[in-house]
């Protein structure tokens, strides 16, 4: 109910001032986690355990064609979103490759090449979807850029809440070299990231921007330095989402809704779409273990409810 009474008409984002976050990340131990899905898909999604738990990793994996996005790997990432905005002990979720030095290198375009004409519509308007419901994940969304997000790969990155990326990772809306533009959401989510004017030259011209080249335009909120594994980009993702691990359930959801929905809107009608998403935590049984939790001194457990 709450999420109809919020869709309003979209206006542009203001961009912020960012301050530099190159920092060098070593790999870590193992991190522990248990499997939902087998390895081997094309999507799988996997659980962090332990003081991580809550923490949850989809990732892609078709090795052979640069993750790029077929009709097979997007219904699985399609479903495997759908199947995980409805589950209650997720808190965060990170969506990386295991596939060395990609991220997602965008549309399958051997795959497309052998499309009717009038299968192409209906399939970018399935890849749109997915854009979409990646931005309208209930639970915070970060991306981890460990190397090339180009096209729909970079759109999808777009569609999260945060992004990192590894100093060698490659990124870039490149469509208009192939005489298209980007169709799964690139031209809007971009210039409500960055500025329009820099949103605008990036898009014309196609241009690919390493790791640090996209903090300093403002796509990332973090560059580090890609370590022997290259790994170094999702280990600073977990780290991020680690940290968002003490934060309320319910608020995190509040806050992500209060903030996407007030910014396509006027100030008095944001502060009013605020107002709404405040009363729906102010009544939970874990603003009163918050407050309990302060008054005692102690870290409170949050619940979700």
């Amino acid at each position: 109910m709450l999420r109809q009474q919020l869709r309003m008409p979209i206006m542009a984002m203001k961009t912020f001032a960012k301050v530099n976050r190159l920092v060098p990340i070593q790999s870590r131990n193992v991190i522990a986690t248990s499997q939902d899905s087998h390895p081997d898909d094309e999507v799988f999604t996997s659980r962090m355990t332990g003081k991580q738990t809550g923490i949850v990793v989809l990732s892609l994996n078709r090795p052979k064609a640069a993750n790029s996005l077929s009709k097979s790997m997007a219904r699985a990432l399609n479903e495997s979103i759908y199947q995980l905005g409805k589950d209650e002990e997720l808190r965060v979720l990170i969506i990386r490759s295991v596939v060395p030095g990609i991220f997602c290198a965008g549309a399958d375009l051997k795959e497309r090449a052998t499309m009717h004409i009038k299968e192409v519509a209906p399939f970018v308007a399935k890849l749109r979807s997915i854009s979409t419901a990646i931005y309208d994940f209930p639970y915070p969304t970060i991306a981890a850029i460990d190397g090339a997000a180009l096209g729909g790969g970079l759109e999808y990155a777009l569609s999260t809440d945060l992004r990192v990326a590894s100093t060698n990772a490659k990124l870039g809306l490149v469509e208009s070299k192939l005489a298209i533009i980007p169709g799964a959401g690139g031209t809007q989510r971009m210039p409500r990231i960055i500025p329009r004017h820099i949103a605008k030259e990036l898009i014309f011209t196609g241009r690919i921007l390493d790791g640090a080249q996209a903090f300093n335009y403002g796509l990332v909120n973090y560059t580090v330095q890609q370590n022997d594994n290259g790994d170094a980009a999702y280990h600073r993702a977990v780290s991020l989402a680690e940290e968002m691990l003490s934060s309320g359930p319910m608020a995190l959801k509040a806050a992500k809704m209060a903030i996407n929905r007030g910014l396509e809107v006027d100030i008095t009608s944001g502060l009013a779409i605020e107002a709404a998403c405040y009363q729906q935590v102010v009544n939970t049984k874990d603003r009163i273990e918050g407050l309990m939790a302060f008054k005692e001194k102690r870290p409170p457990k949050y619940i979700g409810e």
